[in-house]
Formats: C-alpha cells, structure tokens, sequence
C-alpha cells in the first residue's frame, strides 16, 4: 500500500473522487493521527473508520460524532492540537458504536461536553443492552471477529430533540434535522456560515446501508427525502460518516443526487413488482439496479448492496411472509432437509451435486444444495468439506461485508467440522482472516488475499 502524508489527504481525496485511488488508504487508518487534517478555517478532520468533525466556533468546540473506542485517545490528541479550547457540545448523528464511544476524555476535562442527539438515540441504546448477546453474535459473523463482545455501558444524551434543533454556540450554527434512513435516529448536521453539511451515514461512501441482512429496519424512502432535502442546501463540504470529505457545490450536489437516485429507484421497482402480487423471491430478482449508479466511485456495493434494500423494504411495506405459502408454518428445517436428502439418495449425493453445480458456475444453487445436505448429516466430514468450498468461494466473489461475512462465517463452521477444531482456529489460518479476528473492522473489500478454511 502507498504511504500517505496527512497533510496531503485533500489532494487524496480528490483522486479519489476522480476514480484514481481506492479508499483503502483511508479505511486503513494511512490518515489516522494526532493531528486533525484542516478540511477549510474552522474545520478540522478526523480521518478514521468512523469520522468526526471539529468545529472551532470562536467560543470553544463542537464536535460532530466521536467515533469508536480504540481511536478515542488518537481523538481526544488531535482535537487538543487542533484547539485548547473546550469541546462545548458533542452531537452523535446516531446511535451506532462506532460513531459514539470517544466521549470518555472530554467527559473527564474540567468542562464537561453536553451531548446532543435525536430521542430514539437513548432507547437505541438500551436495546443494545437488552440484546447484547444476540449483537455480539451477528457482528462477530458480520465482520470475522469471533471475539467480538458487544458493549452495555453507553455516554447517553444530555439533550434530546425529535424533529429539528438549532444549536448556536460562538460564531457557528449548528441546524440538525432528524431522518429516517440506516437509522430510526439519525441526525444530519448543516452549519450554513461555513456551507458546510455533515451527513453521518446518511452517506457513507458506499451504497447505502439500506439493506444489512442482520440488523434492523432500515428506511430507504425516508432516506432518499432526506437526500433530498441535503441537496437543497448548497453545502459546499460533505463531511460524511465513512469516507471522505468531499469539496466543492457541484460535487456535493452530484454525490447527494446519485445516491437519492439509487434508492428511488429500488423504491419504486419493488414497490410496483409487489404491487403486481409477486412473491418475494419474484421480486428480488426481478429489481433490476442502474449499472452506472453503482459504477460511481462513492455507490460501490462494498458494504451493504442494493439485493438486501430490496428484502428490506419487503420487511418495511410487506411483513416477514414471502408469500411461499410452504413457508408460512414450516417444518424444521433439519426435517425437511433429511426428507429431500433422502429423496436425493443421501446428504452425500446432495453434497456432490452441489460441488458440481459451483464447478459449472451457479454457486447460488450449489449454496442450496449443500446447506441441505449439511442440515441431513451434520456430522458429515465429506458433507463439511463440499459446504466449506462452497461457502468459502462464494465468499470470494462477493463485493459486500455483508455477504462475504456471512459466507465467510458459514465457511469455517463447516471447516472446523471437516477438521476437527473450530470456527475460531478455521477463521483465522490466513493473514487476512487474523487482522479480522483481532477487530481490524473495515467497510467494504478494496483488496483482499484471503483464503481462509482452505
């Protein structure tokens, strides 16, 4: 990888827009220092997986999220260099982890920060509690952490607002709007003496995360208002939740319109196949997605992709029933499995086919195939073996965190059968799957060698 100097990381952001270098640099922490990169006078930048934005307002510090807890302290450095001013206020743009444990050491200054963000932040929070368990397994999946164990202790908002809130601290206005959209709490955050609009995850550099399979409801329609809406205010900056800054009317303008486009037009397609009495099997592959939206550099599926928006507003606007009558009141899925291995002339026969399926390029199909012959003989190390191919190269092929996390997770189950140890040793036998395991989390595959379960 390139080594980057921070102090060129406008020029490396402005290739980036062009299409000339990935985000890698960026994703990786190449950026991620003591010091704040000066984005125009008043701002400074925090670079990281999750960005924040620090607002000198002539009265002391605004800060636009806080980020995760292993940047906290490189954070709490950076602002300390950018000003000794104390931070008067911290907004979160949501309730996500990673834009909300770096509060800590402002907490402990001589002034205390107050921290402002929408209503459903605090009840966010204490379903995180509620459901620590279950979160701590879909993200240890998501992400390849088995380790991963899911916080209980949040910094909960001292102010809350529901609709709109105007925050004037020194010099500075602060006008934050709440949106549904990856989020039931989210906050947008236009400051209009500097033209500038934070955005949160409402953009992230990717395509949106409107459709995450193990998460909650996301709202794609909202969403793309509230884009809308964002476009409207001649912002001359973005500074986004992932990503990069990005600089200058028509390009903020252009970005905003694009990912607004996207989603309406996932909206409207499954809106119109559902309308029509399809199925949800129908609709998901009947949405076709505009192939020169997501060759836009800042829409690539690397994260989240357009397929899961899809199942996500059948969630939102259809309930959970697929209209397979089948599956309405099911049998076990073990027990349907053993009837159809056994149809099949044995899970080892299903197994073999699957293989064979994967060779003639239908890894969808083989997918079916060896997932049920795994579900009819568990303890099949033959079975185990053809599964974890299966699922591992599927998970070569595929663009999004999400996906490749799942398969990635599906794979070394299997292995670990197939070799006698466990997910966690199967996880991580290549350098990429250590680097995941020890909580390396990144959005989206810009480069990546792995070939983990073998």
């Amino acid at each position: 990888m390139t080594e980057h100097n921070p102090h060129t990381y406008i020029d490396y952001a402005d290739r980036v827009w062009r299409g000339e270098e990935s985000l890698l640099p960026h994703l990786t922490g190449a950026f991620t220092s003591g010091e704040l990169i000066p984005v125009r006078d008043r701002i400074g930048f925090f670079p990281a997986f999750a960005n924040v934005a620090a607002f000198d307002t002539g009265a002391g510090l605004v800060l636009v999220d806080s980020g995760d807890l292993r940047t906290a302290g490189l954070l709490h450095t950076a602002v300390r260099a950018f000003s000794p001013d104390p931070v008067r206020a911290v907004v979160y743009t949501h309730g996500h982890v990673d834009h909300v444990f770096g509060v800590a050491p402002f907490d402990a200054e001589p002034v205390r920060p107050e921290v402002i963000a929408h209503e459903a932040v605090a009840a966010r929070f204490d379903r995180y509690v509620e459901t620590s368990g279950y979160n701590s397994w879909i993200n240890r999946r998501q992400f390849g952490v088995p380790g991963l164990e899911w916080p209980t202790e949040y910094r909960y908002p001292d102010t809350t607002y529901r609709d709109r809130l105007t925050v004037r601290h020194g010099e500075l206005t602060f006008e934050l709007f709440h949106a549904r959209g990856e989020t039931d709490d989210h906050t947008y955050v236009w400051v209009p003496e500097l033209k500038t609009l934070c955005t949160g995850d409402l953009f992230i550099w990717n395509s949106p995360n409107a459709g995450n399979p193990q998460k909650v409801q996301r709202y794609p329609e909202e969403w793309a208002r509230a884009l809308r809406a964002m476009g409207e205010l001649g912002a001359e900056v973005l500074l986004p939740g992932h990503g990069i800054p990005i600089v200058g009317a028509d390009r903020v303008a252009t970005a905003l319109d694009d990912t607004a486009t996207l989603l309406e037009s996932l909206c409207s397609q499954t809106r119109d196949l559902m309308n029509a009495g399809l199925r949800l099997d129908a609709v998901i592959h009947g949405v076709k997605v505009p192939a020169e939206l997501l060759a836009k550099p800042y829409l690539h599926p690397a994260y989240d992709e357009p397929e899961f928006v899809v199942r996500n507003l059948w969630r939102l606007w259809g309930g959970w029933y697929d209209q397979n009558p089948a599956n309405l009141k099911p049998a076990p899925e073990a027990a349907v499995a053993a009837e159809l291995a056994d149809a099949a002339g044995g899970a080892r026969a299903l197994a073999e086919r699957a293989a064979r399926l994967l060779d003639e390029g239908d890894p969808r199909l083989a997918s079916h195939l060896a997932e049920t012959a795994a579900l009819a003989a568990p303890e099949d190390v033959e079975v185990a073996r053809i599964r974890a191919r299966v699922y591992e190269a599927r998970a070569g092929h595929e663009t999004s965190t999400m996906a490749r996390g799942v398969f990635h997770w599906a794979a070394a189950e299997s292995a670990a059968v197939a070799e006698g140890t466990d997910v966690t040793t199967e996880l991580t036998r290549s350098a990429a799957g250590r680097e995941r395991a020890a909580g390396a989390i990144s959005v989206g595959v810009v480069a990546d060698e792995d070939l983990c379960c073998g």
